[in-house]
């Protein structure tokens, strides 16, 4: 565990905000915070990609069990990130804190990476530099960097016989191959990768399970009024139509608080490689979140501490102090609200 317990930064970091400064390109004094986004639930284009692994009743968790796991030989690890954003009349700049804790005996051993990129249209700027990045579509490009980062983080970092909790979901839109990528190189070192999502409108399971399709709003919606606190829905298996073979998970809706469930989701390779440990990890993971003890907002309390860890770490870079010279100007909504 030598490794933890440091902070570093990509090899780039300083030469980008020397760059910004010596272009004299101009940021706002307030970054946003970002959620990243990469609608990840887009439903199935016919219900033929949605089927039910087990069938559909209610399945009692067991936290004692969690409690064994969590005390067995595998590592326990988790992901999160922060992010913030720069708006301003040139480009915009991402702000990035990669965030991986470890438990360790009685401890969280932290690891923390920073990233810092500026995008821009403006070819005057992208073709003096060779850390200035142009892009015709910076909210997809600055994704895509995003997901490269996070994947070579986390598989160089993440140590071998290992569980890794991740933040967010599995696959999404122009970046299901780096998921693949990620989920098939944290299997080649024994690590079980598990990928929580929350506050989603999806409807896979709603829209296309006939017993379900009609009569809710969301998954949330049925798994809310479904779910006894303490249980899980059963497994539903989701493939991509176009590429049947790697783009494919299971996933299932937990509830541990009379508040909204959270979606817990994993390749399909996962499951066949580790079907006999599945059950225990689950009822794992009901553990972690009665440990957690936060019903506003319910989450691993591993995810949580990374999480912590992340925004503790962008806070020691005063970005708005390095850009002083720069003559800042922000946009509008930028200077009215921050984002």
């Amino acid at each position: 565990m030598e490794n933890f317990n440091k902070l570093f930064f990509h090899p780039l970091f300083k030469d980008t905000i020397a760059e910004i400064n010596r272009l004299n390109i101009q940021l706002p004094p307030n970054p946003s915070d970002l959620e990243m986004d990469f609608h990840l639930d887009t439903n199935p284009l016919n219900g033929e990609t949605v089927s039910k692994v087990e069938d559909i009743k209610n399945y009692k968790l067991n936290e004692k069990n969690g409690v064994k796991l969590a005390q067995s030989k595998r590592t326990l690890c988790a992901y999160d990130e922060s992010i913030n954003s720069y708006l301003g009349l040139e480009g915009t700049a991402y702000l990035t804190s990669h965030s991986l804790i470890v438990h360790y005996k009685e401890e969280y051993l932290p690891l923390n990476y920073l990233t810092f990129y500026f995008y821009t249209r403006a070819e005057t700027y992208s073709k003096n530099s060779n850390v200035i990045k142009y892009s015709t579509n910076i909210e997809v490009d600055s994704k895509k960097d995003y997901v490269n980062d996070r994947n070579e983080f986390i598989i160089q970092n993440t140590p071998s016989n290992s569980i890794i909790f991740i933040d967010g979901p599995l696959f999404g839109g122009d970046v299901n191959f780096q998921a693949f990528q990620l989920n098939e190189k944290l299997l080649e070192k024994n690590i079980i990768p598990l990928f929580f999502v929350k506050n989603s409108y999806s409807c896979m399971a709603t829209d296309h399970i006939e017993e379900l399709r009609g009569k809710y709003n969301s998954d949330l919606h049925w798994a809310y009024n479904f779910l006894h606190i303490g249980e899980r829905t059963n497994l539903f298996k989701y493939t991509d139509q176009l590429n049947k073979k790697d783009y494919s998970k299971l996933f299932f809706y937990i509830k541990v608080f009379n508040t909204s469930p959270q979606r817990v989701e994993f390749h399909t390779r996962t499951f066949e490689k580790y079907m006999d440990e599945i059950p225990e990890i689950f009822d794992l993971i009901y553990y972690l979140l009665l440990v957690q003890g936060d019903i506003k907002n319910p989450q691993i309390r591993s995810i949580s501490i990374a999480e912590k860890y992340a925004r503790a770490t962008l806070k020691l870079m005063n970005v708005n102090q390095i850009m002083k010279k720069s003559g800042i100007v922000p946009t509008m909504n930028q200077e009215r609200f921050g984002w």
